[in-house]
């Protein structure tokens, strides 16, 4: 059987130009669902160091992570679909230009397309929905025998995790990694920028980068994207970057 070339795109960072969690908890903290005491004492600090570049986006995203899931234990899944279509359909096309091109031609080639996230799966396959890819991946929350979520998460952040998911698919789908594509923008996302032949790192961050120079494959292979206003540039691993 010949083998068939796929796209795997990590979310938040590489389509979405605005966090699919972000959005959402705010969403919760609107609808009265979370206190607003939550984002101010338990993540806002943290996002403001962020984006104030005293920290990196890891340590922004992590508290975020652990805050969120443990706000969302007890709230209905069922509910909080209807929420998570609104999420999507509020910021589903702010997306960077450069990987809405990409989407457009792994269907034009009729290539499979998979979207692999860190964000809830239940984000992940609105936005799945919306692109009409072929399969997504997402980090999964649990839920009790009541369809409410009980605080267990298996993530999907990690590299290991990842890599073990993309080897899943091609297998299932009788992938050629080699002639296939994959785009990440943080460290989590090595493991499938090493394993398809063609790899783009979206405005990567500093650690991203690094591993780049670093590492003996991805060096040779890998090219990064960087997209800002109107202007998108094509960089390659011998890009300096200011230590400041």
């Amino acid at each position: 059987m010949e083998k068939k070339i796929a796209a795997f795109f990590d979310i938040d960072g590489t389509i979405a130009r605005e966090t699919l969690i972000v959005r959402h908890f705010k969403k919760l903290l609107n609808y009265g669902i979370i206190e607003q005491s939550v984002w101010y004492d338990k993540i806002r600090p943290f996002q403001d160091a962020y984006s104030k570049r005293y920290n990196d986006y890891d340590y922004y995203f992590l508290a975020l992570a652990d805050a969120y899931r443990e706000s969302i234990t007890g709230f209905n899944s069922v509910f909080n679909q209807f929420i998570s279509q609104q999420v999507v359909e509020e910021i589903g096309e702010i997306v960077y230009k450069y990987t809405r091109s990409r989407i457009n031609f792994h269907k034009e080639n009729n290539h499979y397309i998979f979207f692999i996230s860190g964000s809830p799966d239940f984000l992940v396959k609105e936005m799945a929905l919306k692109y009409e890819v072929t399969e997504y991946r997402g980090s999964k929350y649990n839920i009790d025998d009541n369809d409410n979520f009980n605080g267990e998460i298996e993530p999907m952040w990690q590299s290991r995790k990842k890599q073990k998911e993309v080897l899943k698919l091609a297998e299932k789908y009788n992938v050629d990694l080699l002639n296939s594509y994959s785009y990440g923008d943080t460290s989590g996302d090595v493991s499938m920028l090493k394993l398809t032949g063609n790899s783009i790192a979206i405005n990567p961050t500093k650690e991203l980068v690094d591993i780049i120079k670093e590492d003996e494959e991805l060096k040779d292979k890998a090219k990064i994207i960087v997209e800002r206003k109107d202007v998108i540039y094509s960089l390659d691993s011998s890009v300096n970057i200011l230590e400041i």
